[in-house]
């Protein structure tokens, strides 16, 4: 079994997916409103990690256009930090540049209101997040040959 979850981390939300159990697709799991308490936000992603029992926990780190790392990316790396401490797994670090525009533009596409636009742009950007990430050329190489045992 090769399930991912992927985190797409803000500041007051977390979209949440999750892949399929041979890992080829990303499906949305939920957004998550952030507590005032990061070791309740831990312990909900790890409980969802013990649920799923993932291969790797995926983050999306944000990078700016030019490709560096701004403040938002130093967020994202404290709180992986944070869940590392507890969880024993694997865990990497995607891309995450203009995933929630393209999860905007989807749910603005499908004439979704405003309000409900906000409770599901996080999930959906997390599963652009993890889609790219299983489509893209380091996974394929990590799991070559994998499928032929």
């Amino acid at each position: 079994m090769r399930r991912i979850i992927a985190l797409d981390v803000g500041d007051k939300r977390i979209g949440i997916a999750v892949s399929d159990p041979l890992g080829y697709t990303a499906q949305g799991l939920e957004v998550y409103s952030r507590k005032d308490n990061i070791e309740q936000d831990i312990n909900y992603i790890v409980s969802l990690a013990e649920k799923y029992k993932p291969v790797l926990l995926l983050f999306g780190m944000p990078r700016n256009m030019d490709g560096s790392y701004g403040f938002q990316s130093q967020k994202v790396r404290e709180f992986a930090k944070a869940i590392l401490d507890v969880w024993d797994g694997e865990h990497a670090y995607f891309d995450e540049r203009l995933s929630s525009v393209a999860a905007e533009r989807v749910l603005l596409e499908a004439d979704m209101r405003r309000d409900k636009r906000k409770k599901v742009r996080d999930k959906l950007a997390a599963t652009i997040i993890l889609q790219n990430y299983l489509e893209s050329l380091e996974y394929k190489q990590k799991h070559q040959g994998e499928d032929a045992q």
